[in-house]
C-alpha cells in the first residue's frame, strides 16, 4: 500500500485540468504502477529479517526522506504552509493513511502470499469509488455500483481460494482479510486528503508529503514505544528491500504520477492503476513460486477487470 494508497490518492486530488496525453506522460504513469506492483515483493523479502513494525518504518522513513526537500520548501512558503485550520484533517490523514493502513496491510502479507496480496489491493480503485458516493456524495451510476459488487465477489473468492488451501501453505483467510480491511483505510486517508486539496493550499505532492511526514514521526513513536529501536544489522537484500520500497515504490512513483496526471487527463490515467496489481501477481508467481488456484485467478479477473472499468469510464 501498495504501496497501495498513493496512487489514488493523488489520481482523486488532482485539480489539473486535463491536458493531451503524450508518450512520456503513459509512460511515467506505466511506471509508477508498474514501480507500486514491486512493493509486496520487496516487503515479503524483508520480513524475512524485520517484523511488520520495523518493515514499514524503515519504509517511510526513507520515504520522508526522498519528500524532505520539498516537504522544507512547502513549509518555508507561507502560501503552502499548513494552515491552522486544517491540521486536525492532516492528523487524522496521516494517521490513517500511514501507521494504520500499513501496519494492517503488512500483517495481512506476512500471513498471506504477494500474489493474493497484490490482487487484493486491486480492488482499491472500485472501493474508492463507492466511498466518493457514500461520504463525497459523488453521482456513481448504476454500472459502477455493479463493479462493485463484482469486485466484491473476486476479493470473496480470492479468500476464498486461500481458505481452501488451493493458494498454498502460506496464503491463508487471515491474512487476505487484513489486506482487505487495510483498503478501507487507504480510502478514508484518500477521501479526507480530497477534501484539503479542494481548499486549494495544497498540491497533491505537498499533501503527499505531508502526510507522508507526519505519519513516519507517528510511526516512530508506536514501533519504538511498542518494540524498541528497529534491528541496524541487516543482510544487503533486506536493507535493499526497505530502501526500494521508500524511495522507489512510495517517493518516486509519486512524483512520476503527478508528472504524468499533469500531462493526461484522470480518466485515462486510471487505467495505469491495474498495472500494480498485475506486476505484483507476476512478480509473486515468478520469483516466490506463489500458487494461483482457479478460484484465485477467476476472482482476480474480476477484481482487475472491473478495476479497469471503473477507471476507464
Amino acid at each position: 500500500m501498495t504501496v497501495l494508497g498513493e496512487s489514488q490518492l493523488n489520481n482523486k486530488g488532482a485539480a489539473i485540468s486535463a491536458a493531451p496525453g503524450s508518450a512520456r506522460a503513459f509512460l511515467a504513469l506505466a511506471a509508477a504502477g508498474s514501480i507500486w506492483g514491486t512493493g509486496f515483493l520487496f516487503g515479503k523479502w524483508a520480513l524475512d529479517e524485520l517484523s511488520v513494525g520495523d518493515l514499514v518504518l524503515y519504509r517511510f522513513l526513507f520515504a520522508s526522506l526522498g519528500f524532505a526537500p520539498l516537504t522544507w520548501r512547502a513549509l518555508r512558503n507561507p502560501a503552502t504552509r499548513i494552515a491552522r485550520q486544517d491540521w486536525n484533517l492532516i492528523l487524522i490523514a496521516a494517521l490513517v493513511g500511514v501507521p494504520v493502513q500499513f501496519l494492517i496491510q503488512f500483517a495481512g502479507l506476512a500471513r498471506t502470499t504477494v500474489s493474493h496480496a497484490s490482487l487484493m489491493v486491486g480492488a482499491l480503485p472500485v472501493l474508492l469509488a463507492a466511498g466518493s458516493a457514500l461520504f463525497a456524495h459523488e453521482h456513481v451510476t448504476l454500472d459502477r455500483w455493479l463493479a462493485l459488487f463484482l469486485s466484491m465477489i473476486g476479493a470473496g473468492l480470492i479468500a476464498f481460494g486461500a481458505s481452501s488451501g488451493e493458494g498454498g501453505a502460506h496464503a491463508s483467510l487471515s491474512g487476505d482479510l487484513l489486506v482487505a480491511v487495510s483498503l478501507l483505510a487507504g480510502v478514508a486517508w484518500i477521501l479526507i486528503t480530497a477534501v484539503l486539496m479542494k481548499t486549494g493550499r495544497y498540491s497533491p505532492v505537498n499533501a503527499s508529503a505531508y502526510v507522508i511526514t507526519i505519519g513516519t514521526l507517528m510511526l516512530v513513536v508506536w514501533v519504538i514505544a511498542t518494540e524498541g529501536l528497529p534491528p541496524i544489522h541487516l543482510s544487503t537484500r533486506t536493507w535493499v528491500s526497505v530502501i526500494a520500497l521508500g524511495v522507489l515504490a512510495t517517493t518516486l512513483t509519486t512524483y512520476l504520477w503527478n508528472w504524468g496526471l499533469a500531462h493526461v487527463p484522470a480518466s485515462q490515467a486510471g487505467v495505469f492503476l491495474n498495472l500494480e496489481p498485475v506486476v505484483g501477481t507476476l512478480l509473486g508467481v515468478l520469483l516466490l513460486h506463489d500458487v494461483l488456484g482457479s478460484y484465485s485467478i477467476l476472482g482476480g479477473l474480476l477484481v482487475i477487470g472491473t478495476a479497469v472499468f471503473v477507471a476507464a469510464k
